[in-house]
């Protein structure tokens, strides 16, 4: 085994920067709140959430240029936390508003939803420790969004020309943006046909920041993400609507049979192709196991340099003892039954371990931003109430135990993808690990505070559709919550659909034997299967941009002839800025429309949002082909 080449941060590990001061701390803290709140509603209303990571390092850059203030570990600090909030905010509404849907509470009670947020937050953070080195070390995992979020850090800590890019990519996805939030084009453009007893569909997101992402991502894993849709929505869909009634609209019913088969299927190919991707850096994991014990270990720090110096894993651990019992506590409080309390603790810890690796591996894949939290909440969703139906709990206990279970799986999961992307931005500029994980335990603690009183606020003004609670045509669709009812109570009644999980498991098996014959051969085309998974489970128009903004990466690729599509080039920051821009400026209307605030135009035209997407990414080309006179320099 050849000696690993050394790799170099921005901010070289001997040179020390204030990192968990005050000030970082509090607009760290400020910025999770407003994510929390403002992903809380876009969550319930569409089932999309916002990444804070970019938006917040450009809110850090700016807010301390201001002050004249500039230190690139303290932006990356402030980002970290502010991730917190929003992870935290997403994995809540996945899950916890299911237990009003099942009518386990009519408002969540306020300590109890707080604990239950603040100890997944930090069982999310602490079991990091294990993957940061797997993932980010051994395996080199891309980290698309990890790297425009590093590359928004470094080009505002450098200044200069090289902003360009960035504050150019900034404006163009914000205006993008906003002339879709007026009106002047929709989100997504897509339509769907009835063909005699099937029906056809196909539909694009209008979306800067995805086109961005596949840029970002490169061509392998934006072309499986599409292959996992075209398998998804334009073979399996026509099949199956073959043998189901065609009722309604063709649109309607291509997304009934996505939401009710196809995405089962997404879930089965994801379980299978989670399980086989921790088998197989059963290796890597075990080594950052080893490693990490062998620095706790030592008495001091000594031999390990500042950028490696991460929590020491017996403190991890202890953390997650400790936590995971306080839990065991919460769940007695609600369940009143000892013997259920200890094993959905048992359950969680075994649980947390499965749900943090896969979102920390796919987070490198395609970005917090596209992490299918709510697809890995599912799968051990369902590891969990087979288990429980195994050992004859059932009902409203059976019920209760499996959406606890879920709701921290996926509040800690979505903070452990969160928490890896951040780890990655470190990587690359050169913060110390360990800080950033405290950051992450801060963040989480201060924005568990505000879940409760935000869910309760927004599920008391509009309701939850489909619900008593909903109040007319403004109530929330809080599509994953409802989702993880239904699937809970399918399992608790006997009803789930075992054919299409069978279906996602043959997929699975295909594409794994498919990446290792490729890897024999040395291909530097492969097959994960957790690309093609998210593009099964995921609606199929966001897979479209993201395939074509892996497309035009490949095009600049051919045209400057650089090492590989991962490589950064002005294009990347180019994509990071739109990324930025777009992020921004939803941010900007969720808060109007939190305030009740409408600016929206009558006048909507898909083929004018296409036309101009095209151009934008005309531009992302022209950008990333622009590097080729400075690499020859």
């Amino acid at each position: 085994m050849g000696e690993e080449k050394k790799e170099t941060s921005y901010v070289p590990p001997e040179k020390a920067m204030p990192e968990l001061s005050l000030r970082y701390l509090i607009l760290g803290i400020i910025l999770a709140l407003l994510f929390a709140a403002t992903n809380a509603y876009l969550g319930l209303y569409s089932g999309m959430t916002i990444s804070a990571s970019i938006p917040a390092a450009i809110i850090a850059i700016a807010v301390f240029r201001a002050m004249r203030t500039r230190n690139i570990l303290g932006n990356n600090i402030v980002q970290t936390i502010a991730c917190a909030g929003e992870a935290l905010a997403a994995g809540a509404i996945f899950t916890l508003p299911a237990l009003i849907i099942i009518n386990i509470y009519m408002n969540l009670p306020f300590w109890t939803t707080t604990a239950l947020v603040a100890i997944a937050g930090t069982l999310g953070a602490a079991l990091t420790t294990i993957i940061r080195k797997p993932y980010i070390k051994e395996e080199k995992l891309p980290f698309p969004e990890g790297k425009a979020g590093a590359e928004v850090l470094i080009v505002g800590d450098k200044g200069g020309a090289s902003t360009k890019p960035l504050l150019t990519g900034g404006i163009i996805g914000g205006i993008f943006k906003f002339l879709e939030g007026i009106g002047l084009w929709p989100g997504t453009v897509e339509a769907a046909t009835k063909l005699g007893s099937s029906l056809f569909y196909f539909g694009s997101d209008l979306s800067t920041a995805l086109a961005a992402i596949g840029y970002i991502v490169g061509i392998n894993v934006a072309v499986l993400i599409f292959l996992g849709g075209i398998l998804g929505w334009i073979i399996l869909i026509p099949i199956l609507a073959t043998h189901t009634a065609l009722t309604g609209s063709a649109l309607d019913m291509a997304y009934s049979i996505w939401s009710s088969q196809i995405r089962y299927i997404g879930v089965g190919t994801m379980l299978l192709g989670g399980l086989w991707t921790i088998f197989r850096l059963r290796g890597a994991i075990a080594r950052g196991i080893k490693s990490g014990i062998s620095a706790a270990r030592k008495r001091s720090s000594e031999g390990i340099e500042r950028t490696e110096r991460e929590l020491p894993l017996n403190v991890a651990f202890i953390l997650v003892a400790i936590f995971d019992m306080v839990l065991m506590g919460v769940f007695y409080y609600i369940t009143r039954a000892l013997g259920l309390s200890i094993l959905l603790g048992i359950l969680t810890l075994i649980l947390s371990f499965l749900g943090v690796s896969i979102a920390g591996y796919l987070t490198g894949l395609v970005g917090s931003s596209n992490l299918p939290v709510s697809g890995i909440t599912i799968m051990n969703l369902l590891i969990a109430a087979l288990i429980l139906r195994l050992l004859g709990i059932g009902g409203v206990e059976g019920s209760l135990g499996t959406l606890l279970v879920a709701a921290m799986i996926c509040m800690g999961s979505a903070v452990a993808g969160d928490m890896m992307q951040t780890l990655f931005i470190g990587y690359v500029v050169g913060g110390t690990p360990w800080k950033q994980q405290v950051g992450m335990i801060v963040g989480s603690f201060a924005s568990a505070f505000i879940i409760a009183p935000i869910l309760n606020l927004l599920i008391n003004a509009y309701g939850i559709a489909g619900t008593p609670t909903a109040k007319g045509s403004m109530a929330l669709a809080a599509p994953q919550a409802t989702l993880m009812s239904k699937l809970t109570e399918a399992i608790f009644t006997g009803t789930l659909n075992w054919t299409m999980l069978f279906i996602g498991f043959a997929i699975a098996i295909v594409l794994i034997i498919t990446d290792e014959i490729l890897a024999r051969k040395k291909s530097k085309f492969r097959t994960p299967v957790m690309p093609v998974a998210i593009g099964i489970y995921l609606p199929f128009s966001l897979s479209v941009p993201i395939f074509v903004g892996g497309l035009v990466n490949w095009l600049v690729g051919k045209k400057i002839k650089r090492a590989s599509d991962e490589s950064t080039d002005a294009g990347t920051i180019g994509a990071a800025g739109l990324i930025a821009g777009e992020s921004i400026i939803g941010i900007v209307f969720a808060a109007l429309i939190v305030s009740g605030i409408s600016i929206t135009s009558p006048v909507s035209s898909g083929i004018l949002g296409i036309i101009v997407l095209l151009l934008v990414l005309a531009w992302v080309y022209r950008v990333g082909v622009k590097n080729t006179s400075n690499s020859k320099n």
